[in-house]
């Protein structure tokens, strides 16, 4: 896809979506924003912008971030590092387009996803990391997985697919993993896209009536918005089991996806160091929009 092309693919993604975001409750940017105000914007779902982002300053941040994003693959075949990305959240929080945006100015034999789908029968009798660790990256290489092995915490969970002695075994199993990899040289980064229940409702509804995006629609999606609560009680629990100091979730907003995709870039890019970059185009995300678990839930602190 060139230059032109890519922009009227996100510029007609932003003519069908509706200016005005649904719920939001701006905040005045122009005062220091309270630790209690800013939980409440992730713990209630309250996005903090009233519109979205314009078409032309979404184009332009992502034009210099995807610079700093081919620098960072550089440095990573420079150095052999091993950069591991887990994609996680509700269903139509825009995991999957955040991807394509990171991936559309890489070098494909440094950087590929992993987006897999139900276990086989074989696969069901082995141990259950274990057709998710024969993906990870080796050295040079970036990684991303479009759900990963957090499908057990969440719809495996909530739709009856593991029973309870099998979801306490993986919150016991999770940790130590996620700490060895890290410990082996493994950069991993978890990211966990929240969407308010409204917006998902919409894509929902948008995915239904596009014969080009019907496909993303499935019954199990149509589930997920029956099960909103125990989802969010997943996800709560998720967080508290498996937030650690080596292997912290990251949560975005993504009502908007544009900002959602641009604000997952620059933390990335942010907690990664990596040679010559341009701090201020790869500067921290917005915190309004971006928060660790810890600190929407201090508790886990």
């Amino acid at each position: 896809m060139d230059d032109l092309d890519e922009y009227l693919s996100d510029a007609f993604e932003y003519t069908d979506q509706p200016r005005e975001i649904v719920g939001a409750e701006p905040v005045d940017l122009d005062r220091p924003v309270p630790d209690e105000v800013r939980r409440r914007l992730f713990t209630h779902q309250i996005y903090p912008y009233a519109t979205r982002i314009g078409v032309r300053e979404y184009y332009r941040s992502k034009y210099a971030l995807q610079i700093e994003l081919v620098r960072l693959q550089n440095w990573v075949k420079d150095t052999g590092a091993k950069v591991l990305l887990l994609f996680e959240g509700r269903d139509a929080a825009g995991k999957g387009s955040t991807i394509k945006r990171f991936l559309e100015h890489l070098n494909p034999r440094g950087a590929r996803v992993v987006a897999l789908g139900p276990p086989t029968d074989v696969e069901r009798g082995q141990w259950y990391f274990q057709r998710h660790l024969r993906h990870l990256p080796g050295p040079g290489e970036i990684v991303f997985f479009d759900r990963s092995w957090y499908n057990r915490a969440g719809v495996e969970r909530v739709m009856g697919f593991c029973d309870d002695a099998q979801l306490e075994e993986f919150f016991l199993q999770v940790p130590s993993l996620e700490h060895m990899l890290v410990r082996s040289g493994v950069r991993l980064v978890k990211l966990y896209f929240s969407v308010s229940r409204e917006e998902q409702h919409r894509r929902f509804e948008r995915r239904r009536t596009d014969p080009l995006k019907r496909w993303k629609l499935s019954p199990m999606d149509l589930a997920s918005e029956e099960r909103w609560d125990e989802y969010t009680e997943a996800k709560e629990e998720m967080f508290r089991r498996t937030h650690t100091a080596p292997a912290p979730w990251t949560v975005i907003k993504s009502d908007d996806k544009m900002r959602a995709r641009l604000e997952t870039m620059r933390l990335v890019l942010s907690r990664l160091e990596y040679d010559d970059a341009d701090r201020e185009a790869a500067r921290p995300p917005d915190p309004l929009l971006v928060a660790t678990a810890d600190e929407i839930y201090p508790e886990l602190a």
